[in-house]
């Protein structure tokens, strides 16, 4: 269902019924991992995937800097220049 690449990869999907007897298919919850990384200050146009192309060279890890820290919006992540956001090694 899901790419070797994505966060969800392998994660259990489960069939949930709803109210109006029909069906769906939902991801269950993942716990996030520690992640120990290198500290990074972002700068005034940083993205998630410009600054994994430049850790990772590879874009699409940009999930991977989102899952090393807490906010529940990645994006937020690089809206404000100057703050430091953990980059993981991997």
């Amino acid at each position: 269902m899901f790419l070797k690449t994505s966060r969800y990869y392998e994660q259990n999907v489960v069939e949930v019924k709803t109210k109006r007897k029909s069906s769906i298919k939902a991801v269950t919850l993942r716990r996030l991992p520690f992640s120990s990384g290198t500290p990074v200050q972002v700068k005034g146009n940083d993205r998630l995937d410009i600054i994994a192309q430049y850790q990772y060279n590879e874009p699409t890890k940009f999930w991977h800097i989102a899952d090393a820290n807490k906010e529940l919006q990645a994006n937020d992540l690089v809206k404000q220049p100057g703050r430091v956001i953990n980059v993981p090694e991997k």
